[in-house]
């Protein structure tokens, strides 16, 4: 369908590709992997047509239609949704009006029986076999599906589309590439912008897509459950791996375990050969020997082996400050903005060391609970910070606030304090901004590289609650790992609004669903939440259908079970949030008093030494120790049921 061959891209002089062939399948789910600045982009746009090669050809069949959904893209708001996603049946339309103008002409006319009016007819005729074979009946049914499938309600559907954020207009342009269905789709970053349930929508909608699909994505779950192909560029070369992305990985590192035992095999002639050329170069005995070895590495095709980006992230938080049992706690939390309640009446309970998922779809309050719980707009219900709690908060738009005038090391240098500022060179580094790097101005960044210094602010003090929304946007797939470590090894409790399955999977053991107005609690990681999702997405459909199967007899007792088991679990919590909040106030107390002890110390060391100062600092000292003892206590009652909460 597409062939490549012998491909050369360059930049400034600097090759991106050298002479690089493959083809492209009727039917292929492509995957382009490499480190960030390796070329997937712009081999997108190429095979777009959008840019032109410095050598070689792109073949295509003819006729080829092309879907192209670049990461960044100008969108105009002149039209309602539904009017926009029409636009991908423009060529449908335009049949339609052929259709209606020769329809016209045939009523005006009378000249039944001349040649001009028989070609009319047949017009007429040509036009409408192609209006029923584009299937112009199920247009609208398709639209429909498509923008409900990408997370839109259909009281949306006559929204201006100037109404939406970025990200959701970037859902309709993937709409309007996905409804054209055209022979070969190409997607770079399609799922940056979408939710877990659009995700999925997208997943199952390509994997079953009848054309050719080649993606570009940092997200590992979803090109294992889309691709069947893995295409690698490295050092301007491809490598094509014929298996999903998780296999290319483990194929990937064998091949470069034989790279490197053929070049280190390679170094070593090399280093034979011009030790004998070295030794016998003026013996006229060997002439012929030495001329011979030299011609031989002159004709040599020396060896690479394929780089290991070792500048990734290593991320590692400085060490949290102790802060209260219970950093977050909210009772009847309700968000409304005018009629529209975001969502009512929240309950939860997040307790330090803690790390749990926010998700759901996206407009359903993820982002609107982490602004109050940073006290940036109003709401109606209780909620309380923890004693000491002290929040590091990064958020979608974080990149934007920068300064764009000021450099890389700047930025970093404006908010670095005490021996940091010694070592601002290497945290740059480590973030992948070495060299001359550091000198460049914020406006010339791209998303991923601003995204990655507002992380690196992030990290200059020490906080006891991490609020991460959508932090991996932007970041490769090495990077994802590094800072998924460093949140796993992070000591303070940490909130994160994600839709990355791959990255949430291991590092979560609490989600919270929002959907529908309210906040449910999952016990567990991600992988349970979905699973239990899908349970429940299939019993709505069985009684939304009144379809009951002989299999599912037994169901009734199952439900009534988890029924009973939720009510149990409902009880403990309710019990374990008491604890909680008697621990909160055991603290407070404990922190009051030893203020107070360090007072009295300070008149000691004044010289102040009177029998009452010494009896109240003793009894003090006394209460003190009883109310550490009843700390230890209560904290000892929060981690049994907290165990029993989780067993």
């Amino acid at each position: 369908m597409v062939s490549i061959e012998h491909l050369t891209m360059e930049f400034s002089s600097k090759p991106i590709f050298d002479d690089i062939t493959f083809l492209i399948n009727p039917k292929d789910k492509l995957a382009l992997v490499g480190k960030n600045g390796a070329g997937k982009t712009t081999l997108l746009r190429l095979l777009a047509g959008e840019q032109t090669p410095t050598a070689g050809n792109i073949a295509k069949v003819k006729d080829l239609t092309i879907g192209y959904l670049p990461q960044h893209l100008l969108v105009k708001d002149a039209r309602t949704v539904m009017q926009e996603a029409q636009t991908a049946f423009s060529d449908i339309l335009d049949i339609e009006k052929r259709v209606e103008h020769l329809t016209q002409q045939l009523a005006d006319r009378t000249d039944y029986e001349s040649d001009a009016y028989q070609e009319l007819i047949e017009q007429l005729s040509h036009e409408n076999e192609r209006l029923t074979l584009s299937n112009v009946a199920n247009m609208t049914a398709e639209i429909e599906k498509t923008l409900l499938g990408l997370g839109f309600e259909r009281k949306d559907f006559e929204r201006q589309t100037s109404e939406f954020s970025g990200g959701w207009r970037m859902r309709i342009e993937l709409a309007k590439v996905l409804l054209k269905h055209p022979q070969l789709v190409l997607l770079d970053e399609p799922t940056n912008h979408l939710d877990i349930e659009s995700i999925q929508w997208l997943e199952q909608f390509l994997a079953n897509y009848n054309g050719a699909v080649v993606l570009v994505s940092h997200d590992r779950a979803f090109l294992d459950r889309v691709t069947t192909r893995t295409i690698e560029i490295s050092l301007g070369r491809i490598y094509d791996y014929k298996v999903p992305y998780t296999q290319y990985v483990e194929l990937r590192k064998e091949r470069r375990e034989q790279q490197l035992r053929a070049y280190e095999n390679q170094q070593k002639m090399i280093a034979d050969t011009e030790a004998f050329i070295e030794r016998f170069r003026y013996k006229a005995t060997k002439a012929v020997q030495v001329q011979s070895r030299i011609r031989q590495l002159d004709k040599l095709e020396r060896l690479e082996v394929d780089e290991e980006d070792n500048s990734t992230l290593r991320l590692k938080f400085p060490p949290a400050p102790h802060s209260g049992t219970l950093p977050v706690n909210i009772e009847g939390l309700t968000k409304a903005y005018g009629d529209h309640v975001v969502f009512h009446d929240v309950e939860m309970q997040i307790r330090r060391g803690e790390k749990v998922a926010f998700v759901g779809r996206n407009g359903e309050g993820k982002s609107t609970l982490v602004k109050c719980i940073m006290d940036e707009i109003d709401y109606q219900g209780n909620l309380q910070l923890g004693h000491l709690v002290k929040i590091g908060y990064f958020a979608q738009n974080q990149a934007s606030l920068l300064d764009e005038e000021k450099t890389v090391f700047q930025t970093i240098d404006d908010v670095a304090v005490g021996d940091i500022r010694t070592k601002i060179r290497d945290i740059l580094g480590a973030f992948m901004f070495g060299g001359d790097n550091i000198e460049k101005k914020v406006k010339v960044l791209s998303g991923g590289e601003r995204s990655r210094l507002a992380m690196i602010r992030l990290l200059l003090e020490p906080v006891n609650l991490l609020i991460l929304d959508e932090p991996t946007n932007h970041l490769d797939m090495r990077s994802k790992d590094v800072l998924k470590e460093a949140i796993k090894d992070f000591t303070g409790t940490v909130i994160v609004v994600s839709h990355d399955r791959d990255f949430l999977d291991g590092l979560v053991e609490k989600v919270y669903e929002f959907g529908h107005g309210q906040v449910r609690l999952h016990l567990g990681g991600i992988r349970e939440f979905l699973e239990t999702k899908q349970l429940e997405n299939l019993r709505d459909i069985e009684a939304k259908d009144k379809v009951v199967a002989s299999a599912d007899e037994a169901k009734p007792v199952e439900i009534s079970a988890n029924k009973q088991n939720y009510e149990e679990r409902k009880q403990q919590r309710s019990q374990l949030r008491k604890v909680e909040r008697e621990v909160e106030q055991v603290e407070q107390d404990i922190a009051q008093m030893e203020a107070d002890i360090q007072t009295m110390e300070q008149r000691f060391a004044n010289g102040e030494n009177s029998e009452e100062l010494t009896n109240e600092y003793g009894a003090l000292k006394h209460r003190l120790d009883q109310k550490v003892y009843e700390w230890e206590l209560l904290s000892e009652k929060v981690e049994t049921l907290t165990n029993a909460l989780n067993s």
